[in-house]
């Protein structure tokens, strides 16, 4: 069964920073509606100018409707989507698949950004993806519930689709020829977030089990967490998007502390990789430090490298900037770690 899902972003917008994608003609459509299908498995036809082999595989999160109840009533839509591959309108949470032509055995999650209120796979989920596959990594772009679409477990919500998801790729793992036991994460900014509490809070059930897959581990064998929202205590909660989708404007610390990835942070905690630039003011350096002193005092690996420039939101890094020598040095990281076995 065959959807054609124009909003994917051409193989050459794939270096586009998200304000050069934003300044696209202005007659383009501003959103395209993808129809639901119940059926796992579609396969997406990409635009004409995608790369060649970048057909994606659907494969629905969960067999009915998501658990909780609410957000947006568009029955007969996946999800809204812009044509530089910015989600919104998530009705039915998904996984995009990039499978490479030779993969090596690994998988990787990703949950791109967006501050909980849009998902920019445009800029960090497909070329992501893309480049995973480059490498032999079969990669799963996350389409999660966003918390300010008015869903009955609110920020709950993208949690239970990101755990559905961990344990749906390694359930299906021999179908991918997948190793369960190198199933990472990769998440930026927002998506850092919902990575960062996937891989640090995975014993917390956050739904009643739907099939034979919820009987597996939610965590990641790993993770990389792209200039991450770690974070929701003062004063460091200067992420308002985030921090008033996840725990409002002025909340107990109670709560606080239940949204900061931090503070979940324990010895079962998977090795983790963190990328940061100095001059990002939205996410700013004391998260990933925050982090790195967490994973230190529990004795869990990890490796962070601050950059001095590159602000928010860099996706691949910019060709040239020091941002842009991340996903190398994420390599060497998986490859140092046995993660990239042939």
């Amino acid at each position: 069964m065959t959807l054609h899902r124009r909003a994917l972003l051409t193989g050459t917008a794939a270096v586009l920073t998200g304000a050069e994608a934003r300044a696209q003609p202005s007659d383009v459509p501003p959103a395209v509606r993808l129809p639901v299908r119940p059926q796992t498995g579609d396969v997406v036809q990409p635009l004409p100018k995608s790369a060649p082999g970048s057909d994606l595989e659907i494969i629905d999160l969960w067999p009915d409707l998501p658990p909780g109840g609410g957000g947006p009533f568009r029955s007969e839509y996946r999800f809204d989507e812009t044509l530089t591959g910015v989600i919104t309108g998530v009705v039915r949470p998904c996984l995009l698949v990039i499978r490479p032509q030779r993969p090596n055995g690994a998988g990787v999650l990703i949950a791109a950004g967006g501050g909980y209120l849009r998902i920019d796979i445009g800029n960090e989920g497909l070329p992501v993806g893309q480049w995973l596959a480059r490498a032999g990594i079969t990669a799963f772009v996350l389409v999660y519930r966003l918390p300010s679409e008015e869903w009955r477990d609110g920020p709950d919500a993208p949690r239970q689709d990101a755990q559905r998801a961990m344990r749906l790729v390694r359930w299906r793992a021999e179908e991918y020829g997948l190793d369960p036991d190198r199933i990472g994460a990769l998440g930026f900014s927002a998506g850092g977030h919902l990575m960062g509490v996937t891989a640090t809070d995975a014993e917390q059930d956050l739904y009643d089990d739907t099939d034979e897959a919820d009987g597996l581990s939610a965590r990641p064998s790993f993770a990389g967490l792209i200039y991450p929202i770690v974070t929701m205590r003062a004063p460091f909660d200067r992420t308002m998007s985030s921090r008033r989708v996840l725990v409002g404007d002025d909340p107990p610390d109670a709560r606080r502390r239940a949204y900061s990835v931090e503070v979940q942070v324990n010895e079962r905690t998977p090795p983790v990789f963190m990328v940061q630039a100095a001059d990002d003011r939205i996410a700013v350096t004391d998260h990933p430090l925050l982090m790195y002193a967490a994973l230190r005092a529990a004795k869990v690996p990890a490796e962070m490298h601050l950059f001095e420039r590159g602000g928010h939101g860099f996706g691949l890094g910019v060709p040239g900037s020091p941002a842009a020598a991340w996903p190398a040095l994420f390599m060497a990281w998986m490859r140092g770690h046995g993660l990239l076995k042939s």
